[in-house]
């Protein structure tokens, strides 16, 4: 275990003053992940107590494919991919024509394409290196557009609201699974829970503040970037509590992670599922170019 690496976690985790960039982060993080089988970063869909991780972010991720109604011959671009895990399934399980992925994380970008190449996929998945607010692709070129968990650390997400339009074909349809504040609750004291909740993440995770808004913000700046039939739709009550309650029952999972994580997973677990997520919720949202917007547009 690299020393270096471990006071980088240490620093991350408990020092308040850090204030990191996302591809530190994810520089940081690496292969560190929970689940058995893949690389996958989601927090997971949960359907039933008997789920694994691995299935529970499988279930995700098909979920966000069965939305934006992935077809075969279909031109997809999935901004923010990590280790491309969704990717490399789209392309077995919905066999789309091509898939174009962007990642600012230039390490998850290098590991992602020896995991496509060994998978005989270089021809149909291409990712690269680049920012879902620039997008290097040409307008109107693409069916769906998505992202999985990540459009919270855009800079900013409008922003990639606007690309995602241009860069979709009339009739083409954004579907994202992200990560919203919640409403102020009624109580003082659950409030000020929410906001510790809230904080925490968003420091840590490098989200934005001109990324903080709730479901009125996230319909507003959609429409406002042209989308018409927008929906979002809360999933949090089959994504926290069902997550930790997992993570209770199987605390061998944590011993997957790096050594510095840890003590705080395990202060975590011993806390309500409310109090530790109470802040945050967690929206499916999904919206469709109209057929009538200008292919330039």
């Amino acid at each position: 275990m690299s020393q270096r690496r471990f006071l980088d976690y240490l620093t991350w985790l408990y020092n308040p003053l850090t204030s990191w960039e996302v591809t530190r982060v994810y520089d940081l993080l690496s292969t560190d992940v929970a689940t058995t089988h893949g690389l996958y970063l989601n927090l997971g869909y949960w359907s039933d107590a008997g789920q694994t991780l691995d299935e529970a972010c499988e279930a995700l991720t098909d979920l966000v494919a069965e939305r934006a109604g992935v077809n075969p011959g279909d031109q997809v671009v999935d901004v923010g991919f990590g280790f491309a895990d969704q990717d490399l399934r789209w392309a077995k399980t919905r066999q789309p024509a091509r898939i174009r992925g962007l990642n600012i994380t230039a390490s998850q970008v290098a590991i992602a394409r020896e995991r496509v190449a060994n998978a005989g996929l270089a021809d149909r998945i291409e990712l690269v290196v680049g920012s879902a607010t620039a997008m290097p692709f040409a307008t109107a070129s693409a069916d769906q557009v998505l992202a999985q968990e990540c459009a919270f650390h855009f800079k900013t997400r409008a922003d990639f609201f606007a690309e995602a339009f241009r860069v979709l074909r009339p009739g083409g349809r954004l579907v994202t699974a992200d990560i919203i504040p919640m409403p102020p609750a009624t109580s003082r004291w659950r409030r000020l829970k929410q906001r510790w909740s809230w904080g925490l993440v968003a420091s840590k995770f490098a989200i934005p503040k001109d990324n903080v808004y709730g479901v009125d913000g996230y319909v507003e700046r959609l429409e406002a970037a042209g989308f018409a039939s927008v929906e979002v739709q809360s999933i949090r009550d089959r994504v926290y509590a069902p997550l930790h309650e997992a993570l209770r029952r199987h605390p061998q999972i944590l011993q997957r992670l790096h050594p510095a994580t840890r003590l705080p997973a395990r202060i975590a677990l011993a806390m309500s599922a409310e109090s530790v997520y109470g802040g945050l919720d967690y929206i499916l949202a999904t919206a469709v170019k109209p057929t009538d917007s200008p292919a330039s547009a």
